[in-house]
Parts: C-alpha cells; sequence; structure tokens
C-alpha cells in the first residue's frame, strides 16, 4: 500500500503495525478458531486490545485516552477487520460512547470514561426497531418520566453486545412526534447492567445471523425499564437525540469503510497465497492469466477504497465537513468488498466454500458492510441529494 504525503508520520506508522502484529499474532489464529465454531471473541483478547489502548484511541488524553483521531481509528480498525470484522468492531464501543457514559457527577464520569478507555467499561447502541432502521424517526419505544426516574417500554432490534456491554445506550422516544418533525422528540437514555447479563426487567434472545460472529446481537424487550434520570444523552425530548446521532455519521462511516478495506485486505492477502501454492496442470494456478488479472483488479479496488478513506479521515480530523464523501467512502468500500471477498473465494475453488479457509468468514462479514451503519442505497440518496438537491415533490 502507498503512504500519501501529508497523511503519515511516526505516530501513525506506529499506530498501525501495532496493530497489524497483535492482528497477526492474537487477532486472526482467534478468528480461524472461533469463527467456524460461532464462538465468542475472548475476554483475554479484548483485555490486550484495552492495554493496548485501542478502545481510548478517540478519548482525549485527559480523559485517560490516546488523544488522537479519525485516521488513526481507521488504521486500527483495518488492520483488525483483515483478521476479524467483529474485533475491528468492537473498539467503537469505546471510542464511540465515550461521550455518553453515564454518571451522577463528574468524578464518577471521569473514573468510568478512564475505564472505558482501558476497555474495562464499554457500551451497546440499542436504536433499531422491528420497524424503524434506517429511519430513525420512526422509533417508538417508549419513555416516560415518574418522579427521578425513566421508565422504558418498547422493543429493540440488532443491538449487538447487549450482554456483554456495561451499558445500553436506547433510543427511545420521550415526546409525541409533531406533524412534519418525526425526529423530535427523542432521548438517549443509558442504562446500566451487569456485564454479561441483559438489564433488570429486559428480555430477549441472540437473533440466528449467517456471520458477524465474535459477539451475539439481540433482539431486546423492555417491560417497564426504571432507569434513574441522573444522565441522559441527546437532551430530554428535545430532539437532539436524532442530531447527536446524526453528528457522529462521518466518523462511523469511515470507520465502517475501515472494515470493509480490511476485510477485503484479509481475503485478498490468503487468496494470493493460495494462488501461489495451489498447483493445478503442472503449475501454479497464479501463472494463469484468469488469476493474475482477478488479483490484479482486487488489488486496485482495495486502494482506491482505501485512499478514498484517507481522505474522508482526513478531512474529519481537519474540522471540515463531508457528509457526501463519508458517504461515498463506506459506499464504494462495502461493495468493493462483497466483490473482492467474493472473488476471493473464487481463486480458491471448493476449498474456499469450506470452513477450512477464512476467504468465507471474509464473504460473510463483507456482505454485511452493505447493510449496516447505513445500508449502500441510504449512502447513494445521501450522495444523489449532495449533488442534485433534494426530489421534487407533488
Amino acid at each position: 500500500m502507498t503512504e500519501p504525503a501529508g497523511y503519515w508520520n511516526e505516530t501513525r506508522r506506529m499506530v498501525r503495525e501495532t496493530a497489524r502484529s497483535f492482528t497477526d499474532t492474537v487477532v486472526l489464529p482467534a478468528a480461524n478458531r472461533l469463527d467456524p465454531e460461532k464462538g465468542d471473541i475472548p475476554q483475554a483478547l479484548i483485555d490486550q486490545m484495552g492495554d493496548l489502548g485501542f478502545f481510548g484511541i478517540l478519548i482525549p488524553e485527559a480523559e485517560g485516552g490516546l488523544g488522537l483521531g479519525v485516521f488513526e481509528y481507521c488504521l486500527v480498525a483495518e488492520e483488525l477487520a483483515r483478521g476479524w470484522m467483529s474485533v475491528a468492531s468492537i473498539i467503537a464501543r469505546g471510542n464511540g460512547f465515550y461521550r455518553s457514559v453515564p454518571a451522577g457527577d463528574e468524578a464518577e464520569r471521569s473514573q468510568r470514561v478512564q475505564a472505558m478507555a482501558r476497555g474495562r467499561y464499554l457500551g451497546a447502541f440499542a436504536m433499531s426497531e422491528p420497524n424503524a432502521g434506517s429511519d430513525v424517526s420512526a422509533v417508538t419505544c417508549r419513555a416516560r418520566r415518574d418522579g427521578d426516574d425513566w421508565v422504558i417500554t418498547g422493543s429493540k432490534y440488532w443491538c449487538t453486545f447487549a450482554d456483554g456491554a456495561d451499558f445500553i445506550s436506547v433510543v427511545c422516544r420521550t415526546a409525541e412526534p409533531e406533524a412534519g418533525k418525526r425526529h423530535l422528540g427523542l432521548t438517549i437514555i443509558p442504562v446500566e447492567k451487569p456485564r454479561g447479563q441483559l438489564p433488570a426487567g429486559v428480555t430477549g434472545s441472540p437473533i440466528p445471523k449467517i456471520g458477524y460472529f465474535g459477539w451475539r446481537t439481540w433482539e431486546l424487550h423492555f417491560d417497564n425499564v426504571r432507569v434513574a434520570a441522573g444522565h441522559t444523552g441527546g437532551g430530554e425530548g428535545s430532539g437532539s437525540a436524532f442530531y447527536s446521532i446524526a453528528s457522529t455519521l462521518e466518523g462511523a462511516r469511515a470507520h465502517t469503510a475501515a472494515r470493509s478495506i480490511g476485510a477485503a485486505q484479509g481475503a485478498f492477502e490468503h487468496a494470493l497465497a493460495y494462488a501461489k501454492e495451489r498447483e493445478q496442470f503442472g503449475r501454479p494456478i497464479a501463472d494463469f492469466q484468469a488469476i493474475r488479472f482477478k488479483l490484479a483488479t482486487m488489488a486496485t479496488e482495495i486502494e482506491a477504497a482505501r485512499q478514498l478513506m484517507y481522505f474522508v479521515c482526513h478531512e474529519i480530523d481537519s474540522g471540515r465537513r463531508c457528509d457526501k464523501e463519508a458517504a461515498m467512502a463506506k459506499y464504494f468500500a462495502a461493495e468493493m468488498a462483497e466483490r473482492v471477498t467474493s472473488e476471493a473465494l473464487q481463486i480458491l475453488g471448493g476449498a474456499g466454500y469450506t470452513t477450512l479457509h477464512p476467504v468465507e468468514r471474509y464473504w460473510r462479514d463483507a456482505r454485511l458492510t452493505k447493510i449496516f451503519e447505513g445500508s449502500s442505497e441510504i449512502q447513494q440518496r445521501i450522495i444523489a441529494d449532495a449533488l442534485l438537491g433534494k426530489p421534487s415533490r407533488a
């Protein structure tokens, strides 16, 4: 991969090399062993990531983190996804949650943020519902005030790490929506819980997925769950929850682009090595033009996605608005990842369709990147609206 002038410094090289070495020695062996049996990411691996500072990349140094930017965050995510996309995703449970840590006072908050930076206090996010996915304003899970408490009732879907987290940030409707302003009246309410369990008053079951193993994704039901109202995110019924979610999307889409690129890179590297070793008709299949051209195209698409991601990360860290470009990066990288991982599987032939090789894992996981953090169609809509303006309506 290339290092364009202006993007690279010693810190970024060190961050990338640290993540790359950790992936090769720890993440890949764990993924190859546990993904075929749908096993969980080991706690020891999570603890090691915490010791390396991966959960606190975006947390300011004054609050116990590394105080780095989205660029470094995505460098780490890409390398981790090259081993196991779920591991690249779990770092968001610190980096993406430190502003919404539930706490009674500033001292308590500081203590929890410092623990979060070490991976010892992590969050989960419950926004989607059976009828509310890309349309956040369609959230119907209710929270009503009862004295000093919120009382939450409703259902949530696609809540990954609901059991393993220390708290769940639940997007709730706290005020009736106005006509034409359905996005108002939403509040983010953090619900604390013991690690390894669901909160008291919450029932649920894991959703049977075809990939993204390593942790469980839940359907949850809140039945008059009582939460102290000492800390809420996004403002009480002010509509700020919607804008708070929207404000994080550029970084989230860059992170998803990084995960897509990492999965594609992992599949590419395995296919490249396999092509050099696998012999047919008396010579390595890497000698055949059909395979060589596949690998050339795969490498080109990965690098194109990477450079677009680098640009978006640089713009975010420079404080410039880049919602269109972030949507482009996420869209292009996700679509690319599905193509590249599929081609990697094709290069392996029948061997690629077994769990004896990791390319099927990269293929299954890459397919998800076109769906979560805003589907490819949502990204196309954002890009089109930026180019053409909102569509006219009768």
